[in-house]
């Protein structure tokens, strides 16, 4: 018996169909006649040559063979849509402009490879960055999208996407001594996580000094590993022999900080477009992911200090 090619067109309404609640709905969204609908799907049946749909009072519902018609339709438009991605946007060029924060560093291979694969002849400029920096990247046009961390979703130019929690992360053999101010190993002043912990330590009366400062994650993560104090960030990736917790050694929860993906006004077209919703497709998942490191069981309550003063650095990383 030969083979016959089924129409792509009658499969995308089943599609649509079962997305919008029925063949009317459908005839509506499509711009077709209920009878015309009706008759896709007759044909579709025949040429399957199984019952697709079944009466459940007034509405139409699937059968189990519906249920796998439909699955194997919305792979097969994927594909479709993918290939008329690809070839229509090959010949696009041009230069697009993004940045992260060195947190977001490992989820971007998955972004840029898809994005590639759309648009083979754009050039994309990468910027790896604090947040702060990349927030005043976007708005003075230097690049055209930036995934940030503790940046402000209300701005003109940002999404909020969801939200990461903040930990106290340290040596997996650290323990803060007694009757001391606590030492941070921070970032640069304008970093959100430092603001973060300095506040809730500021707030629950717990004295500390920056032990040590870094313009790099990699620079804070050599401070940490050497045992020289602790830190606030979110613990997603972190290097072996960190360790984590919402409240270590008894300090005070830091709760979490805002992820938004901010675009410059003037940055438009397709290609801005696909990269903005791949940025926020690929990083939605990341909010809910388990970190990586290793939790931290959580010690007796740290004493607070109460009263005790800020020390300034006695040490610093450069």
């Amino acid at each position: 018996m030969p083979r016959i090619n089924l129409d792509l067109d009658t499969l995308r309404t089943l599609a649509v169909a079962h997305n919008h609640g029925g063949l009317a709905q459908a005839a509506e969204r499509l711009g077709r006649t209920p009878s015309a609908i009706s008759l896709q799907m007759k044909r579709l049946q025949d040429d399957l040559g199984v019952t697709i749909f079944v009466r459940r009072g007034r509405r139409l519902g699937l059968t189990e063979n519906g249920e796998v018609v439909l699955s194997y339709a919305r792979r097969i438009l994927t594909l479709n849509d993918e290939l008329l991605d690809i070839t229509q946007r090959a010949g696009v060029s041009g230069v697009i402009r993004i940045g992260g924060p060195q947190d977001f560093a490992s989820v971007l291979p998955e972004v840029l490879s898809h994005f590639a694969s759309l648009y083979p002849y754009m050039q994309i400029e990468l910027l790896i960055e604090g947040n702060a920096s990349l927030l005043e990247a976007v708005q003075s046009a230097r690049i055209d999208l930036a995934a940030i961390i503790g940046g402000d979703g209300t701005a003109a130019t940002g999404e909020t996407i969801g939200h990461l929690e903040i930990a106290w992360i340290a040596s997996a053999n650290f323990n803060p001594r007694e009757k001391q101010p606590l030492p941070l190993a921070v970032l640069g002043p304008k970093c959100a996580f430092r603001r973060r912990a300095i506040e809730r330590l500021e707030a629950a009366d717990i004295a500390y000094r920056v032990a040590a400062s870094s313009p790099s994650l990699d620079g804070l993560w050599a401070a940490l590993c050497g045992g020289l104090g602790v830190t606030a960030r979110t613990a997603l990736n972190l290097p072996e022999g960190l360790a984590f917790d919402r409240v270590l050694h008894g300090l005070p929860a830091l709760g979490s900080l805002p992820v938004t993906v901010h675009r410059n006004a003037d940055a438009k077209g397709e290609a801005v477009d696909r990269m903005a919703a791949l940025l926020t497709d690929t990083l939605k998942p990341v909010l809910h992911r388990e970190p990586s490191g290793k939790p931290l069981r959580r010690a007796p309550r740290r004493p607070s200090d109460r009263g005790g003063s800020k020390v300034k650095a006695r040490s610093t990383i450069r």
